[in-house]
């Protein structure tokens, strides 16, 4: 009788355990249903280049040979952006023709001058995006307006983010942007007549940003 007793004990015992357990799972079931669903983004906010870690580079054909690199240094903007890696981002970037880097003193000041970017009258370069549609994950087709030598025209560009993260100095992300100019179509016209320097430029602007 006593042994009968025991195990009657037990099996309540166990039975009021799994009955526990069971209410605790089926409440935290329901609190999580309840909860909004978790999202990374903070709703759309404002990013500043990091003129540091930033650059744009360019590329041209030279004497119908070599493909001659350069580099812009300093560009300065906003871009407005959520981070979720979905949401399209909104670009107003500004590029300083002073800034303008062959790697060669003699080279930058023809650069410089009235031939090619006429820094005197012209000191900017700037790009402002107009909108973009998801090219794949964490890409974009993106549309905009380049300004250059005072002339504005549209442009399309292939926008792909890098990374992003946060490591202590601040919320980071990264973006690359290239596209592909004529710059006889914004008066540029030095050497393509004579094909001693090509007239199609490829553009890539690597730009690191830091959330306000």
């Amino acid at each position: 009788m006593r042994k009968t007793q025991h195990v009657s004990r037990s099996m309540l015992a166990l039975s009021t355990t799994a009955l526990l357990v069971m209410a605790m799972v089926a409440g935290g079931l329901a609190r999580q249903d309840d909860s909004p669903t978790p999202t990374t983004a903070d709703g759309p906010s404002t990013w500043t280049v990091d003129s540091v870690h930033s650059t744009v580079l360019f590329r041209v054909t030279h004497m119908g040979a070599g493909a001659f690199w350069g580099r812009f240094n300093d560009p300065s903007g906003e871009i407005k952006w959520d981070h979720t890696g979905q949401a399209c981002p909104t670009f107003d970037v500004t590029v300083p023709v002073k800034s303008v880097d062959s790697g060669n003193k003699k080279l930058d000041g023809h650069l410089r001058s009235m031939d090619f970017f006429n820094e005197p009258e012209h000191p900017n370069m700037t790009f402002k995006s107009t909108g973009c549609t998801p090219d794949g994950e964490n890409r974009w087709e993106m549309s905009g307006e380049l300004t250059l030598l005072g002339k504005t025209k549209p442009i399309k560009v292939k926008l792909e983010l890098i990374g992003q993260a946060d490591l202590g100095r601040g919320h980071r992300s990264g973006f690359e942007a290239t596209f592909i100019i004529k710059r006889s179509e914004y008066g540029m016209d030095w050497g393509v007549e004579r094909g001693s320097l090509g007239d199609t430029v490829k553009i890539i602007a690597s730009l690191e940003v830091v959330k306000k």
